[in-house]
């Protein structure tokens, strides 16, 4: 059995072994990423060392610093808060109202979102927080 032995260089490029390096590191940052819905309004969330990830969720209410209400990325006023829950809650079929309250809201301001959430007929509340460090 004889080989042929050339000098010349190699005219064709091999794309397998690049295409093979993309698809491994597509599925390592797939599998790395989070994937939860992030509002628009920037917010200091309170710290907890049990804090756990939350499913994504279109019944998230935000509370900024200066006591502004969001709905999603909208901003409401807290008497229309209960009627937009409402109409939300009947398009999708979730139970649960993620509350993002910066760390310096008043808790008045929570309760007052609880109870337009138990009056638009939900009654699951998840306040989301933010990892303490270590």
């Amino acid at each position: 059995m004889k080989f042929e032995i050339s000098s010349e260089p190699i005219t064709a490029f091999s794309y397998s072994s690049l295409t093979d390096i993309v698809m491994l590191l597509i599925i390592f940052f797939l599998l790395t990423s989070q994937f939860v819905v992030q509002t628009g309004v920037k917010v200091k969330l309170p710290g907890s060392k049990t804090n756990e990830q939350i499913v994504p969720s279109k019944l998230i209410v935000t509370l900024t610093q200066a006591g502004a209400v969001y709905l999603g990325s909208d901003q409401i006023s807290l008497a229309e808060l209960p009627g937009r829950l409402n109409a939300l809650k009947s398009q999708t079929s979730e139970d649960n109202l993620i509350i993002r309250a910066d760390k310096s809201v008043a808790i008045e301001l929570v309760i007052k979102v609880i109870d337009a959430g138990k009056a638009a007929g939900i009654d699951k509340f998840t306040i989301q927080t933010q990892r303490e460090n270590l």
